[in-house]
């Protein structure tokens, strides 16, 4: 008989069904506290019965559908597409489960609104106003709404998403009642919102055009430097490179010591360490694997300093406009 499994076992699951490298790049969006949780969990999961596994994918394939439409046009919405793609009783049952997911989240009735919309609701609040709605709210609208604020509020309200940690119900229902006259729809969490923090305000910037970000930034530098370097790490980390055209590799490489760079390839994942060596001669290529065997163990302290180094001549490189770093959303042609 199939047991009933938990949440985090089912995630753990789809996890296992991702593969390696795209189970990591969705860990990398989550907290620590909950990738330990999910780690366990797939540790323990051993033998996975075949008809379970193919269960729990469909189902988290309908579930993703649904927050999908939900983030589109809200509830009524989903629950219209789900009918038409998986019928009616079938589309009951995960709008009821997705109702209880979202019912306690701050702020859901904007996720269907315009960023103009939310501009105008909130532009005349206060920042740190500003910050908690702009951390509830998805990163895209976030990112639309930021770029319309005046420059000398962009960056007050950055450092307070930055800065922020968990906020009490008793004031999200404040900041609730403000934009009530504005809006028909109104939530009422129970519990305290883990929301703001530097990876929501990175996740907002990525989103951003380059001019917001900089602006952005510019004014962390001057009244917080140390937030501003500790965003800025984050927004583009070492393993990142991969993203990175081969030509801006090489640009990169002649900027960098290769007694730093074995030390900042030491232990990283394979795709990191293989883009940096195919865009080297094979001699130096060769040296530089001699370098990294020959340091033998290497405090973890002393490898993230050694990447820090190489992304911040990446930074360099990019206000420089000698390179292009990619972010989300972005687009090319030819």
């Amino acid at each position: 008989m199939a047991r009933q499994l938990t949440g985090p076992q089912k995630a753990a699951m789809v996890l296992v069904h991702l593969g390696a490298e795209r189970a990591g790049k969705v860990l990398k969006s989550m907290r620590e506290s909950e990738i330990e949780d999910l780690m366990a969990e797939v540790a323990r999961l051993g033998d996975v019965d075949p008809k379970q596994m193919s269960k729990t994918l469909t189902e988290f394939r309908d579930m993703a559908s649904a927050q999908m439409y939900f983030a589109k046009g809200g509830l009524s919405f989903a629950s219209e597409m789900l009918e038409a793609t998986l019928g009616k009783e079938k589309a009951k049952e995960i709008v009821e489960r997705l109702t209880l997911t979202t019912m306690e989240l701050p702020f859901e009735f904007l996720r269907a609104a315009d960023p103009r919309q939310i501009l105008t609701f909130i532009q005349e609040e206060h920042p740190q106003t500003v910050a908690l709605v702009l951390a509830h709210i998805m990163p895209d609208q976030a990112a639309l709404v930021m770029s319309g604020l005046p420059e000398g509020v962009q960056g007050e309200v950055a450092r307070r998403i930055a800065q922020m940690d968990r906020t009490s119900p008793e004031v999200i229902r404040q900041v609730e009642t403000v934009l009530e006259r504005k809006s028909s729809t109104l939530l009422q969490p129970s519990e305290s919102s883990n929301a703001g923090g530097i990876q929501p305000l990175v996740e907002i910037l990525n989103r951003s055009d380059r001019t917001t970000e900089k602006l952005i930034l510019e004014n962390l530098a001057r009244t917080d430097p140390e937030l501003a370097d500790e965003v800025r790490n984050r927004m583009f980390v070492f393993e990142d490179v991969t993203s990175l055209e081969d030509r801006s590799v090489q640009l990169v490489l002649r900027e960098v010591d290769s007694k730093e760079l074995a030390i900042a390839l030491k232990g990283v994942r394979e795709d990191v360490a293989e883009k940096i060596l195919k865009n080297m001669s094979e001699r130096a290529a060769a040296s530089l694997r001699d370098e990294i065997d020959l340091l033998g163990p290497v405090r973890l302290k002393q490898v993230e300093e050694a990447q820090g180094n190489i992304v911040k001549a990446i930074r360099r490189l990019e206000e420089s406009g000698q390179i292009l770093v990619s972010r989300g959303g972005e687009e090319f042609v030819e």
